[in-house]
């Protein structure tokens, strides 16, 4: 997804994204900085530092020129930067700083987590061998049996091949598990910057990615 500069428009004109592409847009295009300062105690129900963090930020950068903030020889549009400072306070119920992270991360490749499309356990061998005869599957001794083999009493080894699941069902379910709270996260987001009303140039829609898209017509 290639995402532009946003320019200024009336408000009546401003340009409708999804949370998804307001991220991108923030931390691959811009090149917003996650900035995480020590969270005062809350209940984890509000919006993070209670809005109060993010209009801050608006004030110390209203008054740039075009909503620009200086850095290192560039700027970065004062609407990614609302945008970083609302992920910045992302609530401990929702992972806190380590998932407020991880979504800028994610952001910043263009990326969506990887949910292993498509995976489905299969019974393989544990370990196998190649040979000048082939490939192999390599077996352990699980025990020894007296057999009558021509009328004399032999001592046989039993043998068995470990197997195990490829992918294994709980890496799945991890990578499932791990995708459905990155969702969780967005939401937050999306709702976050619609009750902060504070992007200039950038309305926020309801788009939102697939909740699971593992799931049939999800």
């Amino acid at each position: 997804m290639t995402l532009q500069r946003p320019i200024r428009h009336s408000a009546s004109s401003k340009r409708a994204l999804g949370v998804q592409a307001i991220l991108e847009w923030a931390f691959r295009v811009e090149k917003a900085q996650l900035e995480l300062p020590v969270r005062r105690d809350v209940d984890g129900g509000g919006f993070g530092f209670g809005m109060e963090y993010v209009l801050i930020q608006r004030a110390r950068l209203g008054c740039k020129v075009d909503g620009g903030q200086h850095k290192m020889g560039s700027y970065t549009h004062a609407d990614a930067e609302v945008v970083a400072a609302t992920l910045a306070g992302m609530p401990d119920r929702l992972g806190g700083k380590r998932m407020a992270i991880y979504v800028a991360e994610i952001a910043r490749g263009g990326m969506t987590p990887d949910w292993l499309p498509g995976a489905v356990p299969r019974c393989v061998p544990v370990e196998t061998k190649r040979n000048q005869h082939g490939e192999r599957s390599t077996t352990i001794v699980v025990g020894v049996e007296r057999v009558l083999h021509r009328g004399r009493w032999r001592s046989v080894e039993v043998l068995a091949c470990p197997v195990t699941w490829r992918p294994h069902p709980e890496q799945i379910a991890s990578a499932r598990r791990g995708y459905e709270d990155w969702w969780q996260a967005l939401d937050w987001v999306r709702d976050g910057l619609k009750a902060g009303g504070m992007l200039r140039e950038v309305d926020v829609t309801g788009a939102m990615p697939k909740v699971r898209p593992w799931g049939v017509g999800l």
